[in-house]
C-alpha cells in the first residue's frame, strides 16, 4: 500500500528520531509535527519549533501543553532563516521538518519563500548528525508556490551525492498540485 508523502514523512521520523535527540520543526504551523517530534524525542529530549505567525506559535503552544509535551518543546516566534541564532552544534539534530505553503486555515497571503527557505536549508543541513533527516513537504498549489517549489528542488539536486541522499516521493497522476516531500539524509 503507498503512503500519501506526508504520511511517508512520519515514517521516516519514526526511524531518524529516538528518544534524548533534539529536532526542529522549522514551520510549526497548526503544531502536528511538533507534536509527532515531541513523542519521539521524550522527555529527555529537545523540539525546537519556529514561525512567523503568532497564530501557528499559539496554536501549537496549546497542542504541546495540552497533550503534557511542554518539557521538551521550545518554541520561536521567528523566521526559520534564523535558526543560525540558537547556537547549535554541527552535527546534534536528528531531524528538521518543513511545511512550504501558508498556514492552514489562516492568512493565505502569509507564505514561506524561496529567500528564506532555501536560507534556513542552508542553515540545518550542518547541523544534522549522520544518519539525520531533513524532510521538506513542499505545497505549491498557491501564489509564490511554483517559484519556491523550483528553488529548492534545484538546491537539493545540487548536493554533493557523496555528503547526502535526496529522495522525492509524491503522487504523480493527482490533479490540483498535490504536495510532495523531499528527503534529505546526511551520509
Amino acid at each position: 500500500m503507498l503512503e500519501s508523502a506526508l504520511n511517508y514523512s512520519h515514517s521516516l521520523l519514526d526511524k531518524a528520531v529516538s528518544s534524548g535527540d533534539i529536532a526542529i520543526d522549522a514551520t510549526v504551523g497548526n503544531g502536528h509535527d511538533t507534536i509527532k517530534l515531541a513523542h519521539l524525542v521524550g522527555s529527555s529530549g529537545r523540539v525546537i519549533g519556529f514561525d512567523i505567525q503568532p497564530q501557528a506559535i499559539d496554536t501549537t503552544l496549546k497542542k504541546v501543553t495540552d497533550a503534557g509535551l511542554e518539557e521538551q518543546v521550545y518554541l520561536h516566534h521567528l523566521g526559520h532563516e534564523q535558526v543560525d541564532s540558537l547556537s547549535l552544534e554541527p552535527n546534534s539534530v536528528s531531524a528538521v521538518v518543513f511545511n512550504l505553503g501558508y498556514l492552514p486555515r489562516g492568512d493565505k497571503s502569509i507564505i514561506t519563500t524561496p529567500s528564506t527557505t532555501l536560507d534556513a536549508i542552508a542553515k540545518c543541513l550542518p547541523l544534522l548528525k549522520k544518519g539525520g533527516v531533513l524532510l521538506v513537504m513542499v505545497y505549491y498549489g498557491h501564489e509564490g508556490g511554483e517559484r519556491e517549489k523550483n528553488s529548492v528542488l534545484t538546491f537539493v539536486e545540487s548536493l554533493p551525492q557523496k555528503s547526502f541522499n535526496v529522495l522525492q516521493y509524491g503522487f504523480i497522476n493527482q490533479i490540483n498540485s498535490p504536495p510532495f516531500l523531499l528527503a534529505v539524509e546526511k551520509k
